[in-house]
């Protein structure tokens, strides 16, 4: 059983252990179910130089505090407006919730509800135990997008806020962002879009989408530099609209260098903000239209290849996410793992997900296609 000895370990023994654990993880060419990759290098780099740094305490480390807002200012600037406010989050969930909460506490109900796509992420189903909020899970289209109709008939004097999403964690499908701010405008209710996959997306598609601030509807953003941002884990983005809602989210906090936070998390890694901060300036916006290109690139290939042997996909892949009618998704996916694949399941329809990112090579994307037409021939 492990224990910590009376007598420390030497470095080299306790790093070979060390080793022997990270030699277990799965590499990540062979991921295709993921939404995290390889950290760029600068990214590394940067973590390492603030690997001490809280923002927790923003007053023991202004100079970090400064990055952060400088982030911000960047996704804000990538999203349609470079006056937002926010922080730095631990990731899509933390960033989910404090959008909700902030909603909540600046609409007073005694029986608070919202109203999400069917296909919202699962961080929805903490955020109504957390919150104790009704989630409202609104019908699909045919090409998995939200209902629009059937979100209006859910919307009652207790709805504190919409969701859309921008990038749907199973289908990566966008919804009718337009139309639920509309929808928002006139029923004065908060508007949050999920766009933790989808920020570092949507804007270098060759295809244009309104989903962002641009919107006038819009109140709150989910970005994530650690999924296609390419940054270290783990490095969400919560931008709001509106100062306000930073606002209802405070906490007084006597005993640090700072009067309040507005963070779920007390003690907050300044290192990602470090690292986000370095990537975004060193790939500026073409580096991350190459990447996107270069995965969408890929995508294509995959449809076309499994066109080719009787596959079709679920609906066209509006971004590097794929879902393919497989048959039997089950035995597929297990056939599929036998052989190092790593590969998800979609809940309705059941169908294989594959999430191609910039890990993945031309190379392993071929012979994963070879092994995938040999099982489901």
């Amino acid at each position: 059983m492990p224990h910590m000895r009376e007598e420390g370990e030497s470095e080299k023994n306790v790093l070979d252990r060390l080793d022997s654990y990270h030699v277990r993880d799965i590499p990540y060419d062979k991921v295709l179910n993921s939404m995290c990759t390889h950290p760029h290098h600068i990214a590394i780099k940067a973590h390492e130089q603030f690997i001490e740094t809280n923002m927790g305490d923003g007053g023991l480390f202004p100079g970090t505090y400064d990055l952060e807002q400088e982030v911000i200012t960047m996704l804000g600037q990538l999203l349609g407006n470079s006056d937002v406010c926010g922080y730095i989050t631990t990731g899509g969930t933390e960033s989910n919730i404090q959008a909700i909460h902030a909603a909540r506490n600046s609409r007073k109900s005694k029986k608070p509800n919202i109203v999400v796509s069917g296909s919202a992420h699962f961080s929805f189903d903490k955020i109504a135990d957390l919150l104790n909020i009704d989630v409202r899970k609104a019908e699909q289209d045919d090409q998995f997008k939200i209902d629009l109709n059937d979100v209006e008939s859910k919307i009652d004097n207790n709805t504190v806020a919409l969701v859309g999403i921008a990038g749907t964690t199973e289908f990566g499908q966008i919804d009718p962002i337009r139309e639920l701010s509309d929808l928002a405008i006139e029923k004065d209710i908060f508007l949050h879009v999920d766009a933790a996959f989808g920020a570092f997306v949507i804007p270098f598609l060759d295809m244009e989408y309104e989903f962002d601030f641009n919107l006038p509807g819009v109140s709150s953003i989910t970005a994530d530099p650690h999924k296609m941002g390419l940054c270290t884990i783990p490095a969400g983005g919560l931008l709001f609209k509106d100062q306000y809602y930073l606002e209802v989210l405070q906490t007084k906090t006597p005993y640090l260098t700072i009067d309040s936070q507005y963070s779920l998390t007390g003690t907050r890694c300044g290192a990602v903000t470090a690292a986000a901060y370095a990537v975004m300036k060193h790939l500026g916006q073409d580096g991350y239209r190459q990447y996107v290109q270069y995965c969408m690139k890929l995508t294509r290939r995959i449809i076309e290849r499994t066109r080719e042997f009787g596959v079709e996909p679920v609906i066209e892949p509006v971004m590097n996410i794929v879902v393919l009618d497989v048959g039997d998704t089950d035995v597929v996916k297990k056939a599929l793992e036998k052989k190092g694949w790593y590969t998800s399941v979609t809940r309705n329809p059941k169908a294989l997900r594959l999430v191609i990112m910039p890990h993945l090579t031309e190379t392993k994307v071929e012979e994963f296609l070879y092994d995938l037409e040999k099982i489901c021939k």
